[in-house]
């Protein structure tokens, strides 16, 4: 049988015998090879070395340098933190509301103050002459104030002493009857004052400042008014009317003429004091003059109205 005609058996024995003693050959190098490159080893090899993470960079790098720039900064004294905590401000909404609040207390404190110093600053500009005048008026008006209550004192004394107590309680009615009347305006009056002429040629006089010359009239003592032939009473009323003023309803024209009967000596100074009716109706382009008389004659009357709900509750 020739090389040709082997079998394939033959062959695969043949070759396998090759393979067995190859085999036989370089088993020792495999084994010698398995020894020494585990799988771990051979990847490591294959893998490039280990980098660190990268993640763990920034992190180290910021602690890095806030622990730098911590040993940089200077220690903060106490005013420092003080001011850090107080600004910038963290305003709340109550916090806002009390602001507000006391804002208008004090804007409102201002004005008054304010209010208060205009209203002394003619005083604080007046002459030492001046004041002095203004201190005699206060006197006097202390004066007669006591003067009136010594009066109803005695006449307290002269009841409780009477003999004929129910004709003394007469005459004292007459009496106070016949000074009411005055006061009320239903009966005439005549006796020492001023007359006081406002000659109004601009036309700028108004209501309101003759009603000023009336109280500060009364609060200098004056007993009986009257003006432009209207008599002023307690329920006395002024309005501007068209180029005029009506006084109770009734229109009076320029000039206006004041009859007042009472002491001279209190009433002039009353209208001259610094600030007071004279120099108001003067910056007003209005021509005023106050002249003292021995006997002024009141004689405008009004009748006697009865009131509608009021009685006397005396038995």
């Amino acid at each position: 049988m020739s090389e040709h005609d082997e079998t394939p058996t033959a062959k695969l024995r043949k070759d396998g015998g090759q393979d067995s003693s190859g085999q036989n050959g370089s088993g020792r190098k495999d084994s010698a090879v398995s020894q020494e490159e585990t799988p771990t080893t051979r990847l490591r090899r294959e893998l490039p070395e280990e980098m660190p993470s990268q993640r763990s960079q920034p992190s180290q790098s910021s602690e890095a340098t806030g622990q730098a720039a911590q040993e940089q900064q200077p220690a903060l004294t106490g005013r420092q933190r003080l001011v850090m905590g107080l600004w910038p401000p963290r305003v709340t909404r109550a916090q806002l509301i009390v602001a507000l609040l006391l804002f208008g207390l004090g804007f409102g404190l201002a004005v008054q103050v304010a209010s208060n110093s205009d209203s002394d600053s003619a005083l604080r500009g007046a002459r030492q002459a001046d004041l002095v005048r203004i201190l005699d008026e206060l006197d006097d008006r202390t004066q007669r104030l006591e003067e009136e209550k010594q009066g109803l004192e005695d006449q307290r004394t002269e009841l409780e002493n009477s003999s004929d107590q129910a004709e003394e309680a007469r005459r004292q009615t007459v009496e106070k009857e016949r000074q009411l009347g005055i006061l009320a305006g239903t009966v005439a009056a005549q006796g020492p004052g001023i007359t006081l002429t406002i000659n109004d040629t601009e036309g700028t006089v108004e209501a309101d400042m003759l009603l000023d010359a009336i109280q500060e009239l009364r609060a200098a003592g004056a007993e009986a008014i009257q003006v432009n032939g209207v008599r002023v009473v307690a329920g006395t009323y002024l309005a501007d009317s068209g180029n005029g003023i009506s006084v109770d309803g009734n229109k009076i024209t320029r000039p206006y003429r004041f009859k007042v009967i009472g002491k001279p000596q209190d009433l002039e100074p009353a209208l001259n004091i610094p600030g007071g009716v004279v120099q108001t109706l003067e910056k007003e382009q209005a021509i005023v003059t106050v002249e003292r008389a021995d006997k002024i004659v009141v004689d405008a009357l009004r009748a006697a109205k009865r009131p509608d709900y009021a009685r006397s509750s005396s038995q």
